[in-house]
């Protein structure tokens, strides 16, 4: 094959040209601090870095759930810390009450501070979170009390015991977020037995205070499991709803556990994920900067060979 003095010079350019790109390509990575700016750098290393983007997308997202998560449980824990210092103080005043030497004015000046807890109980039935109620199972947009009673829309909540299978009603239903792939947990909690045994308590209690006929003994078992009311089985005692709230705040309690256990998984998740990310893609400047210089060395000698190999023209001799 004759080989032309135009096929030397078009073979010179031609890698002198992939010579340049590729000190191009060097260059832009440790510019961009990427081994790829572009899919078609190398389709397998792009399709890896978007799945580890996705992965820290959904990371991101779990832990500003968990955020309302937090937000939620320490509006609950916080009212129902409440309530259990308000049931305190009622069992502070039923003590007062019991005793037979307390004249009916006493009486009545007591049962207005019960008055006055038994409204406060309901306002913090009727905490919200942001705009939601927290008590109120999905019904998030109603205040569990109204006009000094339940909210007449909610569904009364049945029987478990005399009904053990009955369907949830909205009140009992969780309000669920998404903390983890496939992991789902309940932020809300179930009030409205509780805040309408304690509304029947106070109700009893007041009308108890309000009887002249009533004895210091009949107000003190108000204290116990015994009901205060006609034996109703439907108005527990003060001990009793003490017992409720302390058992309603462990769960609370639980929940907070775990979510702060959720914030920890999400950290390290997040943390590895970044990590294989960057081990991806991320530029190797060591690496990197060493094979610039070698393909500039190579690219110099290109250039002082070819130099040899074009044939002079006439412009040369004329200089």
């Amino acid at each position: 094959m004759r080989v032309t003095q135009s096929m030397l010079s078009s073979n010179m350019l031609r890698n002198l040209n992939n010579s340049y790109n590729k000190m191009a390509k060097y260059q832009e990575q440790l510019n961009s601090g990427s081994i790829i700016n572009r899919p078609s750098d190398d389709p397998v290393v792009a399709v890896k870095g978007m799945g580890y983007r996705v992965d820290l997308d959904k990371n991101q997202q779990y832990q500003r759930n968990l955020n309302q998560a937090n937000t939620w449980l320490d509006g609950t824990d916080e009212a129902l810390d409440q309530v259990g210092t308000s049931l305190i103080r009622v069992k502070e005043l039923i003590i007062q009450a019991a005793n037979d030497t307390n004249t009916p004015e006493d009486r009545q000046k007591i049962n207005e501070e019960i008055s006055q807890i038994r409204q406060h109980l309901q306002d913090l039935g009727n905490t919200k979170v942001g705009e939601n109620y927290i008590f109120s199972g999905t019904h998030t947009n109603d205040p569990l009390f109204v006009n000094d009673a339940i909210n007449p829309k909610f569904t009364p909540v049945p029987d478990r015991i005399a009904v053990p299978n009955a369907p949830l009603v909205a009140t009992e239903k969780s309000i669920d977020i998404n903390v983890f792939d496939g992991i789902k947990m309940q932020i809300n909690t179930e009030g409205v037995g509780l805040f309408k045994e304690i509304n029947t308590f106070m109700t009893g209690l007041e009308n108890l205070l309000k009887d002249n006929t009533t004895t210091g003994t009949d107000i003190g078992n108000a204290l116990g499991v015994d009901l205060i009311a006609g034996g109703n089985p439907a108005i527990p005692g003060l001990d009793s709803l003490n017992e409720k709230v302390l058992v309603k705040r462990a769960e609370v309690g639980a929940k907070q556990n775990r979510v702060e256990l959720m914030e920890s998984r999400l950290q390290m998740q997040e943390v590895n994920v970044t990590k294989q990310m960057s081990l991806n893609e991320d530029t190797d400047y060591a690496k990197t900067i060493t094979e610039m210089v070698t393909a500039e060395s190579i690219h110099q000698a290109s250039l002082s060979v070819g130099a040899k190999i074009i044939q002079q023209t006439l412009v040369d001799f004329i200089r």
